[in-house]
């Protein structure tokens, strides 16, 4: 890449990561628990993170090569396998009640429909969610040491006094910290002593004696301590930079409650906003827009609050009356326009509102027409449009005049091989994110001085990456300055803040995710694979693991996560809680499967609807590849994922439980049929363009053929945890409740099933960072026990 390490000198501070935030959208948009950062929040690159809460397990010395034998286990002298089949600990039986659905001639029986409760206040069903809990209490009591143990060395790999890459915001650098011991972030900033500029790519921030002292916007750790969860959403410095609005869950339901701050002060600024989503802008420093959500949790209208007046008094600026489309607001990087769009799962259309003409409303930017998907970002006198539909499937980049929005011409035409994901604006350049064979590049444009007229864009330089898998992410950049902030990362390189001149090419690394406990990139080797499909489809798998320890005999025990829905790319990216894995001898892999975006757009498309089916057949394919090809041992084959990933659990679960080990579904979306032919639950009407309307014959019997729930069967399943939060809006926590009711009626083996359900916490889990940890330590020791 050439890149640069800078170097702190003379009381500079080379600070801490930048954050990879894995947007969750304005409110609810999908089940996913991963997202992305472009007009449609609800693609990932991060997942999500994605946060991504998508890739958790963990043990020391269960398995061959760490440090202690599997007789020296605490949990290897009676498996808990052992104690259930002896009866010392007996699993829950929920009473059964006959309930009935009837449709096309089909019958379906769901005999624990009713542990439902949309209200979460059912003592038989909260009696029973917690004596699930016990039981795996019990179940995993002999496991306490060894969670004890891999919580220690989780933690330990975590630079806890750390700090996030500053970046130049008007007079100020703008950043977060950590502190030791505690969970939550601190928001700060402090003044540039030379005032607003463009800034360098070797800059840093001084934080010596003589230097501005630091302000403490929000300190996360002091709210958070009144509450049980607590989840920041919104955090936006008005323009004047004097006020701070932020939105805060205290519940996990992602129902925010917006406050606004006079920061010099810490006072509170009129009454908060409440029943709001995650999406707030100011408009000026005096008025901010908003979006609320419908009683489904639908974002659905996007209102003016001017400071100082009642929430009651505030202006609807639009509504989205069509209840399979759902609101995203967002502030364009040059910050004169803000963008209202509107998106089904296949259509969105862009509106907008110049920030100095308050008193108007939204006007539309592009046309409404369904199957077409538009996003929009703009500088000086041109909106820069990116447009998708069935014949430009990819995207193709398109300019228009800001006062003759018809009138547009191609800058960048559509590629079949190439996705067009992203762009990022700036006042002398243009940013496109593209993806190609999964991999995601980015290509920097230089622009025409503002107020010329253009057609078309000169020949681009793109980044050069070396490594076989990657991970790149756009990151909040300065639109006045040419430095363009990115991150990167790998299997085996932690994520990396860099900056890069668009003027002369210069690359600066700014920071590296500091990883402690001895970790050595160079220890681990990634590699990518391909496994042939059912159709003969190549389907990408990344790779990593340790190269002292794994033989590649056939022998090695494998953790596979797999995702493959809403158009989500699961990135080959680093995570260090998966250290307790592979430094165990783990091989992880990653299974890019259809249904997600990694592939371009048709890629997504073969994997939804009445082609769903294709992700799990993929998944099982690159399951059987691995193992062919040694990369793992039959018996040791673990796999894990979320949410729909959950779903894809299920199905292979039920599809080829004897592939697998250890099964590891977090909040899965597992009764498809039942939850999609039901319009009161969240998401459902919005998602009947990503799975299908059961209301339809073909859809219903397609669904059911694949849905968990109703595919359960007398047969040997493998050791399964099951997870779910009782605040979930997502995915409501009835649906795996349900699940593991149905599978300890009809399983015949005696391998564990457990079921964890968070009553305090929803779709993301615990909000605090140690929290987190002690849930991966948790998911980890289920593992490591299962294969010892």
């Amino acid at each position: 890449m050439g890149m640069q390490t800078l170097v702190t000198q003379g009381g500079g501070y080379v600070v801490s990561r930048a954050h990879h935030l894995c947007t969750k959208g304005g409110g609810l948009a999908s089940r996913s628990s991963t997202t992305a950062s472009s007009s449609r929040r609800l693609l990932c690159t991060g997942f999500l993170f994605l946060l991504s809460l998508n890739e958790k397990h963990y043990h020391r010395g269960l398995i061959r090569g760490s440090e202690t034998s599997a007789v020296d286990s605490p949990l290897s002298h009676r498996s808990m396998a052992r104690l259930i089949e002896d009866g010392i600990v007996s699993p829950p039986s929920p009473r059964k009640v006959s309930h009935k659905m009837e449709l096309f001639g089909d019958t379906r029986e769901d005999s624990y429909y009713w542990l439902r409760d949309d209200n979460r206040q059912d003592p038989q069903v909260l009696s029973y969610l917690k004596e699930e809990n016990g039981y795996t209490e019990r179940v995993m009591a002999d496991s306490k040491k060894l969670q004890e143990e891999l919580y220690k060395e989780i933690r330990g790999r975590i630079q806890e006094d750390d700090m996030k890459v500053p970046l130049r915001k008007g007079p100020f650098f703008y950043y977060e910290k950590t502190l030791k011991d505690q969970q939550y972030k601190q928001h700060c900033r402090r003044e540039i002593a030379g005032g607003e500029g463009p800034g360098d790519v070797r800059e840093v921030m001084d934080i010596g004696p003589d230097t501005p002292n630091e302000q403490i916007l929000l300190d996360e750790n002091k709210e958070a301590a009144k509450h049980e969860f607590y989840s920041v959403g919104a955090f936006k410095v008005s323009p004047d930079h004097k006020l701070l609005a932020y939105g805060e869950d205290t519940k996990g339901d992602e129902v925010y409650t917006v406050y606004v701050v006079a920061i010099d002060t810490g006072e509170h600024v009129g009454k908060p906003l409440k029943g709001m989503t995650e999406c707030v802008e100011w408009i000026n420093s005096e008025t901010l827009a908003y979006i609320t959500q419908d009683d489904l949790h639908r974002p659905f209208k996007v209102w003016r609050h001017k400071l100082g007046t009642e929430q009651s008094e505030d202006i609807l600026l639009y509504h989205e009356r069509n209840e399979e489309f759902y609101l995203d607001l967002s502030k364009s990087e040059s910050q004169e326009f803000l963008f209202v769009s509107s998106s089904s799962k296949i259509t969105q259309f862009v509106l907008s509102l110049k920030v100095k003409d308050i008193s108007q409303e939204f006007k539309p930017l592009t046309p409404n027409v369904t199957g077409t998907d538009f996003s929009v970002t703009h500088r000086g006198g041109h909106f820069f449009i990116q447009k998708r539909n069935d014949e430009v499937y990819n995207s193709e980049l398109l300019v228009c005049p800001i006062e003759s929005v018809t009138d547009t011409a191609v800058l960048l035409p559509h590629r079949s091989s190439v996705k067009l994901q992203e762009i990022q604006a700036f006042e002398n350049h243009l940013v496109v994110f593209e993806r190609q064979t999964g991999l995601l590049n980015a290509v920097v444009y230089a622009l025409p001085p503002v107020g010329e007229t253009f057609t078309a864009l000169p020949d681009g330089h793109r980044i050069e990456f070396s490594e076989p898998a990657y991970m790149i992410e756009s990151m909040k950049s300065n639109f006045f300055s040419p430095i363009l902030r990115f991150g990167y990362s790998s299997l085996r390189t932690p994520l990396s803040v860099y900056d890069y001149d668009m003027n002369t090419g210069e690359n600066v690394l700014k920071k590296r995710e500091p990883v402690l406990g001895g970790f050595k990139p160079e220890d681990y080797v990634t590699v990518r694979e391909w496994a042939t499909a059912l159709d003969g489809t190549q389907v990408p798998i990344s790779i990593v693991y340790r190269k002292d320890i794994v033989k590649l005999d056939g022998t090695d025990p494998m953790l596979l996560y797999g995702y493959g829905s809403y158009e989500i790319c699961i990135e080959p990216e680093f995570r260090s809680n998966r250290l307790a894995l592979i430094d165990r001898g783990f091989v992880y892999a990653i299974a890019h499967i259809r249904g997600g975006g990694e592939m371009g757009r048709k890629w997504y498309e073969d994997g939804k609807l009445l082609k769903k089916k294709n992700t799990f057949t993929d998944f099982i394919a690159c399951a059987e590849h691995l193992l062919d090809q040694k990369f793992g041992a039959r018996g040791k084959l673990c796999i894990n994922g979320r949410s729909a990933g959950g779903l894809l659990m299920g199905a292979v679960l039920n599809m080829r439980p004897d592939l697998f080990k250890v099964v590891v579904a977090g909040v899965p979306f597992v009764d498809v049929v039942t939850t999609m032919l039901d319009a009161s639950i969240p998401l459902t009407t919005a998602e009947w363009e990503e799975w299908g309307n059961p209301q339809k014959e073909e859809f219903y019997n397609y669904m059911k053929s694949y849905s968990p729930v109703d595919n359960v069967k007398m047969q040997d399943y493998p050791n399964i945890l099951v997870t779910a939060g009782l605040n979930d809006p997502r995915v409501a926590y009835w649906e795996p409740a349900k699940f593991v009711a149905k599978l300890r009626e009809k399983k015949t083996d005696d391998n564990l099933l457990v079921f964890k359900c968070e009553m305090g916490a929803g779709h993301f889990s615990k909000s605090g960072r140690f929290d987190k940890l002690e849930e991966d330590a948790f998911t980890y020791a289920f593992i490591l026990e299962c294969l010892s």
